[in-house]
């Protein structure tokens, strides 16, 4: 049974914090835009997909509570919704993707004639929740394809030991998760012999998140610190590295957690596959390269502190971003749910 990081049924939507695992299980009720906003600015909710959902299911909930009957209004105050929502974790394209694609089925219901506004309410929020369901279908989609490209290159015994970095599996989806979607098909398929998980500092989503995941499906998996990926790679025979993203340019440069990129440089020194795992949501063709990526940066207490506990000299300067661009160079391949393309073949995959 995976993980629940989203619970939502009509009018009703809560998200796992995610700040307090793997110590505590508490679920946060998110009862409008507001809310929604916080969850994912205060990364109790975190990983480009969840983000996206979280943050439109947070504008069905409110939509529920408003009885607007002019369309216009409701078009104009759904517009602002959904940019303020953006604006919540920047890097992370997906909810972007959405919230433009949200707009325009807004505009188009608005120009209807035929629609009321509680048509107008009705069909919207329908289209929200059918957010969830095409996110789990993706995942298993990617963990397939994923499965099968990995696979297909394997040499030896015909086992694979992957490493992985951040946290990318149900609790940064709806369910399923894309990189850990691909290590539970491998599993499934009974081809998977090892995971090792990076602890992914400063925030410790490996250690916190993916560690939790793979012990409550019974996974056998490693944790090591950021600083050990070339010492693992040179003692240990590594199939294939696979990590997630929050951005896909067009040229295929990825940003993803930061670490990501010395991990890539590592796997390709080694002659180490490296994957990326991300649902066509991810991939933004309007950016040429990663250059034009926007790097979120975080507070300095995510460095210098571990919960309440200081571990950093005070006065010490900070640089913490939260994420870095791994060249599309250093990338086998990018791993979606209409298949695996070469980072020049994207064009393929995204009209």
């Amino acid at each position: 049974m995976s993980l629940e990081s989203i619970k939502y049924e009509r009018g009703k939507l809560e998200v796992l914090d995610q700040l307090l695992l793997p110590l505590q299980t508490r679920y946060i009720k998110v009862q409008g835009v507001e809310d929604g906003w916080k969850v994912i600015n205060k990364m109790q909710v975190r990983g480009a997909p969840a983000i996206a959902i979280v943050g439109c299911l947070s504008l069905a909930i409110e939509l529920m509570k408003d009885d607007c009957s002019d369309k216009k209004i409701m078009r104009q105050e759904i517009e602002g919704k959904l940019n303020y929502l953006v604006s919540a974790r920047p890097t992370a394209v997906n909810i972007k993707l959405a919230g433009d694609e949200l707009i325009n089925f807004a505009n188009s219901l608005c120009a209807d004639e035929n629609v009321t506004a509680d048509d107008f309410r009705e069909r919207f929020i329908r289209s929200i929740e059918n957010m969830l369901i095409k996110d789990i279908e993706d995942n298993k989609a990617i963990g397939k394809y994923g499965c099968e490209a990995i696979l297909k290159n394997l040499e030896g015994d015909g086992h694979v030991r992957i490493l992985t970095h951040c946290n990318t599996g149900s609790l940064a989806t709806a369910g399923y998760g894309t990189a850990l979607g691909v290590i539970r098909s491998l599993n499934a398929a009974k081809k998977l012999e090892h995971v090792y998980c990076t602890e992914t500092r400063p925030y410790n989503q490996g250690a916190r998140l993916t560690a939790y995941e793979l012990v409550h499906e019974k996974i056998p998996a490693t944790l090591v610190v950021d600083s050990m990926v070339a010492a693992l790679m040179h003692a240990r025979n590594i199939s294939a590295v696979v990590v997630g993203a929050d951005r896909v340019a067009a040229n295929g440069d990825t940003a993803n957690k930061i670490g990501t990129y010395q991990i890539a440089i590592v796997a390709k020194h080694h002659n180490v596959p490296f994957y990326v795992a991300a649902p066509l949501t991810s991939i933004d063709m309007s950016l040429k390269s990663g250059d034009r990526i926007k790097i979120e940066e975080r507070p300095d207490r995510e460095m210098t502190h571990i919960g309440e506990h200081r571990i950093a000299a005070p006065g010490i300067n900070c640089w913490n971003p939260s994420f870095d661009v791994t060249p599309a160079a250093l990338i086998t391949g990018i791993i979606t749910e209409k298949g695996v393309f070469a980072p020049d073949k994207l064009y393929e995959a995204v009209p």
